[in-house]
């Protein structure tokens, strides 16, 4: 009796529901094939897969000015674009600054985005775009600017983290 009572409290458990006993002189690591899934573990959150799955955001602050020499404001500023799915987004105006102003969370990074400001429904050129593209879709025609080589709409690059 003496020899089982020994071995009752000298044998280790087993560990994750019986399905190894740890080794001497190594890491306790579960086998390969078993995964700890975030259902069973609800404050866990599952690794992404595949590499393109783990996307990165960022926020971005977009402004308007009244051009110089304009003093009337205009009945509304709004921004559009890849990254709004070309749903109108209203800029709310900051009387101290006299400007209008947006930020707008969860803009993916690694791709350019089009978008465009519209000033009472009509697209105006962004002095902080990244530059100018072609547009793309006939969302996109529907806000181009007309310039000497063509429309286009305002271009942002994607930020990298």
């Amino acid at each position: 009796m003496s020899n089982d009572f020994g071995n009752a409290f000298l044998r280790k458990p087993p560990v994750n529901g019986g399905s190894f006993t740890p080794q001497k002189g190594g890491p306790v690591l579960p086998p390969k094939n078993r995964a700890v899934l975030p259902e069973k573990n609800p404050g866990m959150v599952a690794p992404a897969q595949n590499p393109a799955e783990r996307r990165q955001f960022y926020s971005r602050i977009f402004r308007w000015r009244l051009p110089d020499g304009q003093t009337a404001p205009p009945a509304s500023v709004e921004i559009v674009g890849t990254f709004t799915n070309w749903q109108k987004v209203p800029l709310t105006r900051d009387g101290v600054l006299d400007a209008w102003h947006a930020t707008l969370h969860h803009l993916q990074c690694g791709r350019m985005h089009h978008y465009m400001l519209l000033v009472d429904g009509q697209p105006v050129r962004d002095k902080h775009c990244d530059g100018l593209a072609v547009p793309h879709g006939p969302q996109e025609e529907c806000y181009q600017l007309m310039t000497d080589r063509g429309p286009r709409v305002l271009m942002l690059f994607a930020q990298a983290k």
